[in-house]
């Protein structure tokens, strides 16, 4: 069998163990395909086996690759978020190709999705996470855990933005389960369903705490070139 089927059928399975194990009432985690720098041809693997939510970390480069994919794809619904850095240049070229973007951080990048949306009233379906630098790292993009609050009813009361969740990359020398609590912890705080926690090496660890999505590229589709 193809290496990436039987990645893909792996993590399913750990997903599955994960949820029974640890039941705690939270919407059942979504599996993101991280695709960034992997071919058209190894994405069209896992969409003829009904996979349909992934994830890339550029615009410029997603932009290329998914509107192949898509026209290749008509039948196919297919759900890309966005997991990446976003700059504000950038903003309107992501909401074209993205439906959901998991990186708002910052006042300018929400505003600029608010006047995306002001000139494309027909457009509106797009949803949002609000990332947080949940390990309070200089060197890392996110709202700070302190600001979160204020800064999820600014964006859903004051611009109108769908904030369906909150997500975080924490601190790779740390232990990743106090932080994806903490994330968690504001998320029901906020009445928010979702959050996005959890990549190859932690995912069991995000479940354990209520992600509802992980995000998984390498451990499906090797090592990036």
């Amino acid at each position: 069998m193809n290496k990436i089927l039987t990645n893909y059928q792996e993590i399913l399975k750990q997903i599955d163990l994960c949820k029974n194990k640890f039941q705690h009432g939270y919407t059942n985690p979504e599996l993101i395909a991280v695709s960034k720098r992997f071919s058209k041809e190894k994405i069209q693997t896992l969409l003829d086996v009904g996979h349909r939510i992934f994830g890339e970390n550029k615009v410029q480069e997603a932009k290329s690759k998914w509107m192949d994919i898509r026209k290749q794809n008509p039948d196919k619904t297919i759900e890309l978020h966005l997991i990446g850095p976003l700059q504000s240049n950038k903003v309107f070229q992501a909401m074209d190709v993205f439906d959901v973007i998991q990186t708002l951080d910052r006042e300018k990048i929400a505003s600029k999705a608010r006047k995306y949306f002001d000139e494309n009233s027909f457009k509106k379906n797009k949803k949002f996470f609000v990332q947080v630098n949940i390990g309070e790292e200089q060197q890392k993009s996110g709202v700070e855990p302190s600001l979160v609050n204020q800064f999820v009813k600014w964006c859903t009361y004051d611009l109108g933005l769908n904030i369906i969740g909150l997500m975080c990359i924490p601190p790779i020398d740390k232990d990743p389960n106090l932080f994806f609590k903490k994330i968690r912890c504001l998320c029901d705080e906020l009445k928010l369903e979702h959050a996005s926690m959890g990549m190859t090496s932690d995912y069991f660890s995000a479940i354990q705490h209520g992600a509802t999505f992980i995000r998984v590229g390498t451990g499906i589709f090797g090592a990036r070139d």
